[in-house]
């Protein structure tokens, strides 16, 4: 069987932890900042754990 492929868009978005979770950044962070606060917009800079039920799919795209 044949080595499975990285999911090259997955890739440049997502990064795998020493622990094998899966880092993501947050959405909200593009366009209409003026109307968001200065405390949403700081949390939105900070990371996140992909949840479990994602997990599983993104294992398929990033293969360790």
């Amino acid at each position: 069987m044949p080595k499975m492929k990285t999911h090259r868009g997955a890739a440049k978005r997502f990064k795998r932890t020493a622990s094998g979770k899966i880092k993501r950044s947050k959405a909200y962070t593009s366009h209409m900042l003026g109307r968001k606060s200065a405390k949403r917009k700081r949390n939105l800079r900070k990371g996140t754990i992909v949840t479990a039920g994602d997990q599983k799919r993104m294992d398929q795209l990033i293969p360790r």
